[in-house]
């Protein structure tokens, strides 16, 4: 399979990070933290993908859930990480083998095939007050604010009462379990062509700006995705930088796109 990635801004200053393996391609996205977390989600998200990288690398037909289980538990260890008080991550696998392409998704990161969008939404589901009030300010033009600040701190302590249990969302932080409540597909290859894994921060305008022709962002290289993600930072800077056209809770968030293809 060929695989093409692109990441805004450079890995140094973004809490993305995306993993290869022979045969499967891991995104993470780290959770903005506007309440204080032990360590920065840069570091957690770059330690727990590489502790699912090295277990996909070291037995590529394991199941993912178990997989990301066991990287969770291990990097809660390393990074001594309590439930509850962590930061967090999306978390999104394809894998290509055997015939089949299997899918994991845990947040709201987004896996695009031909005929399918597999994304998690139980959090945006749960519909917050703060999110829906931050939202309607930016459009109303208050721009980013410290009652926006503030908002998004609200925001954040109410989502943790919710986190990792039943009846609010799941996502990779510090308990285990959380793997074995993420959204899951398998499809014959002879479906599934092509994939792009794309997190929210480029999805998001990307769909806005109408720059979502997947297939083609499939076909793409890695320099042309690179523009891609360049040209919705230029339109954030230039063209909506108080977020008033598109709401969103910061002017940039971390954007990173994989694109894979010849499946």
């Amino acid at each position: 399979m060929r695989v093409a990635t692109a990441q805004l801004p450079d890995l140094d200053n973004s809490d993305d990070r995306i993993f290869t393996t022979a045969n499967a391609v891991i995104v993470l996205d780290g959770a903005s933290a506007f309440v204080p977390v032990p360590i920065p989600a840069a570091a957690y998200a770059d330690t727990l993908g590489r502790e699912v990288q090295q277990r996909l690398t070291d037995e590529p037909a394991a199941e993912l859930a178990n997989t990301l289980a066991d990287a969770i538990a291990a990097t809660a260890t390393a990074l001594d990480l309590t439930p509850g008080e962590s930061p967090s991550a999306t978390v999104a696998i394809a894998r290509v083998r055997a015939g089949h392409v299997d899918v994991l998704m845990l947040g709201d990161t987004q896996v695009v095939l031909p005929d399918q969008i597999i994304r998690d939404d139980r959090l945006g589901a749960l519909g917050f007050a703060a999110s829906r009030k931050y939202r309607d300010r930016l459009a109303s033009g208050t721009g980013y604010d410290d009652e926006h600040r503030d908002l998004l701190r609200e925001l954040q302590t109410e989502q943790a009462k919710h986190r990792n249990r039943d009846g609010g969302y799941w996502i990779a932080e510090a308990t285990p379990d959380a793997a074995y409540h993420a959204i899951t597909t398998r499809r014959p290859t002879d479906e599934v062509p092509w994939l792009v894994l794309a997190t929210d921060g480029a999805y998001t305008p990307m769909q806005h700006l109408g720059l979502d022709d997947w297939p083609h962002v499939a076909a793409a290289t890695s320099r042309d995705l690179g523009a891609v993600l360049a040209r919705c930072h230029q339109w954030e800077a230039d063209d909506d930088p108080n977020g008033r056209a598109l709401p969103r809770a910061k002017r940039h968030d971390d954007k990173s796109l994989a694109a894979i293809s010849g499946v």
